[in-house]
């Protein structure tokens, strides 16, 4: 698209203009498909240059694949998300955008850009998903990615003659040492150390090991979010004094996301971890 748009764009004779000032081209129309609104999911192929200069171009930042975001309310009129709205999967098209209506939103735009100049964004619109169809395939995606790191797990049991507990939710724990008094509470501050390995017992942190560089107990309100799902529910098993062993699927560690190298997307983590204080 971007090469019709080199000799095309330059004249208005395709664009249009909606009623809040934003130009717009309609390069190809695929007929049908669902229009996004403001909180759909998109994923597109997108240019933005401004004359010819290119900022940015997704195929080159993201290995020829489409980005993907949320799409937010106009930020002002005119707005390049308005001419979102205005197409269905498949579908090309060219928006332009004034920079002086960008500057007037406390942008600061580049020293060899004019306030006359437009912002050009050349888009392929690959596909919109609702809010409720992103949840739907999620939780699929963790239904599935929770069976096969349960068999993962069994298998690993097995090969090392454990048999931890399990939690509904697909937690596995085994208590090496039983601490005293009562479990630890949510909204409660909770004070350990451990060590988290991954299933095949690569160390990715610990605060007892010099090398990680934070050796100091750390603390942490239990129950609030502060930390990964499986900690929040396998701490809460404990109480003051105790240590465990915890097996956390990815659902309940990081899922698709990769915090790291050390940490690839649906890693199964493993928590040794001992509870030194709770208040």
């Amino acid at each position: 698209m971007s090469v019709v748009c080199l000799s095309a764009c330059n004249s208005n004779g395709g664009f249009k203009t909606t009623k809040d000032g934003l130009e717009y081209w309609i390069v190809k129309d695929v007929k049908g498909g669902k229009s996004p609104v403001v909180g759909d999911l998109v994923e597109m192929h997108i240019i933005t240059r401004v004359g010819d200069s290119i900022l940015f171009d997704s195929r080159k930042m993201n290995n020829e694949q489409p980005v993907q975001f949320p799409l937010a309310p106009p930020a002002f009129k005119g707005d390049m998300s308005e001419g979102f709205a205005l197409m269905t999967p498949g579908d090309s098209a060219v928006l332009r955008v004034s920079l002086d209506s960008i500057r007037k939103t406390g942008a600061q735009l580049l020293p060899w850009m004019k306030p006359t100049d437009k912002l050009q964004y050349e888009v392929v619109l690959v596909s919109v998903k609702s809010q409720q169809e992103v949840e739907k395939e999620r939780a699929e995606a963790s239904a599935q990615h929770l069976q096969t790191d349960d068999q993962l797990l069994r298998d690993y049991f097995a090969k090392n003659n454990l048999a931890p507990a399990k939690t509904a939710s697909g937690l596995y724990y085994l208590i090496e040492k039983e601490g005293a008094g009562e479990v630890a509470k949510a909204g409660q501050q909770v004070t350990v150390n451990y060590t988290g390995t991954t299933l095949g017992g690569n160390v990715f942190d610990s605060n007892l090991d010099p090398k990680f560089n934070h050796v100091e107990p750390f603390t942490f309100p239990l129950g609030q979010g502060a930390v990964i799902p499986g900690w929040d529910e396998g701490v809460a098993l404990l109480k003051k004094g105790s240590k465990a062993k915890l097996f956390i699927p990815s659902t309940l560690a990081y899922g698709a996301q990769s915090p790291g190298p050390e940490i690839p997307a649906y890693s199964i983590l493993v928590f040794d971890v001992e509870v030194t204080d709770v208040k």
